[in-house]
């Protein structure tokens, strides 16, 4: 079926009475180099599984099908499944989940259909939920290889951010602390149907075995990141008592007793600095 077909596509969704929801953030591929380069960066290949989040009709689907041993599809708009169950009736290694990606046994989805099976979790994410549904993947340390997705442009250049560098965020400490993420390619925004304001980028996060660091208490280490950024213009001594409710004359003896300025700010922190700043904290 030619899924990236405009005419067809049109057709097909309309014969379903399906109309695109800006509140689910739906746009569909329609560009056909776009879906196969992410099959085969995902890790899509015989003897491996693959989780998809949001797989709308079928298009990148069919590609990781084609290349998996098993695919589970979790998708939460209930319109979608009996398109898909047109688009993908020639794949019998294909399985629909109705859910939310925030609310369903991740853990046990793994556990039950993917036995024995390395598993990669390749996705085009809505926009507008890309943040929460990677830190749903990462925290919950699931058994996964990588994750290969399709998000904003802007959003893939501020998640592969390095601590350290000027563009990074809490969001990028936490993806480098749980994986090592890598740009992949860029798509333009005349790839989908409708078309999104912007351009969008393919990333992938290969899942670290350890993190780079290691923290005496893991859930504090991150509360002082989102502390440090959370007023990005201030210092990080100063965003730090703030978010955390500490006197900042407090917070400027634990950042010197971990080696560092001050008047040093969140992006210029390492993750090392991060877990130092973390420990000092624990251990008063």
């Amino acid at each position: 079926m030619a899924l990236t077909d405009r005419a067809y596509l049109k057709d097909l969704l309309s014969r379903h009475g399906f109309t695109f929801s800006k509140a689910m953030g739906q746009n569909f591929l329609i560009n056909p180099s776009v879906c196969p380069r992410m099959a085969e960066f995902g890790g899509a290949s015989e003897g491996v599984g693959v989780i998809e989040i949001g797989p709308g009709v079928g298009v990148l689907t069919q590609q990781l099908a084609e290349r998996a041993d098993k695919v589970v599809c979790i998708e939460l708009d209930e319109r979608l499944p009996p398109i898909l169950a047109e688009t993908l009736a020639d794949y019998d290694n294909v399985e629909i989940i109705l859910g939310d990606v925030m609310e369903v046994d991740l853990e046990k989805i793994i556990a039950e259909r993917f036995a024995g099976m390395p598993v990669y979790v390749c996705a085009n994410l809505p926009y507008y939920i890309t943040t929460p549904i990677l830190m749903r993947l990462l925290e919950a340390k699931l058994p996964i290889e990588a994750v290969t997705v399709m998000v904003q442009k802007e959003a893939a250049q501020r998640l592969c951010a390095e601590p350290g560098e000027r563009e990074c965020g809490a969001i990028s400490a936490a993806v480098w602390y749980f994986s090592e993420p890598k740009p992949l390619f860029s798509v333009s925004a005349g790839s989908f149907m409708p078309a999104p304001n912007v351009d969008s980028a393919v990333i992938r996060l290969d899942i670290r075995k350890e993190p780079p660091v290691s923290p005496k208490n893991e859930k504090l280490m991150f509360e002082v990141v989102k502390g440090a950024f959370s007023q990005r213009r201030k210092t990080a001594a100063n965003a730090i008592s703030s978010y955390l409710k500490k006197d900042k004359s407090e917070v400027i003896k634990l950042l010197e007793s971990c080696g560092l300025d001050p008047a040093v700010r969140a992006e210029r922190l390492t993750l090392s600095d991060f877990a130092a700043i973390a420990d000092a904290f624990e251990a008063v």
